[in-house]
């Protein structure tokens, strides 16, 4: 299951605070905030989602996250080169190195990065 645009950028927030109430969820939108109902209804959708869970304090409630950020974006990487690059990690590390204008450096540092993947395996 997905997430819209919206639901990611309060999955985001959660992500980075791991525990938030409401109040604390809305103090970390820039300017305009989301109206509270705004920011509670994507939170029932994200909880009924399966993304986001709860513990009520009377009246109020503390969410967290039920899935980790590294999870849920690994999900989508691996679902975009399935969808857009024939299904190979190749022709995607190759559309990712020369279209996504890396310095030099930044280069050397993947390449030390799958080099050091390569030893492992």
């Amino acid at each position: 299951m997905q997430l819209s645009k919206s639901e990611e950028e309060l999955m985001n927030i959660l992500w980075k605070q791991k525990k938030a109430f409401m109040k604390d969820l809305l103090d970390a939108y820039a300017e305009p905030r989301p109206a509270t109902t705004t920011v509670a209804t994507l939170l029932k959708r994200m909880t009924d989602k399966g993304f986001v869970s709860y513990k009520a304090f009377g009246r109020s409630r503390e969410y967290h996250p039920l899935v980790k950020k590294k999870d849920y974006f690994s999900k989508h990487v691996n679902g975009l080169i399935k969808n857009f690059f024939n299904d190979s990690p190749g022709q995607f590390a190759s559309f990712f190195t020369q279209e996504t204008n890396l310095s030099k450096t930044e280069l050397e540092d993947l390449k030390t990065l799958i080099d050091n993947e390569i030893k492992k395996k």
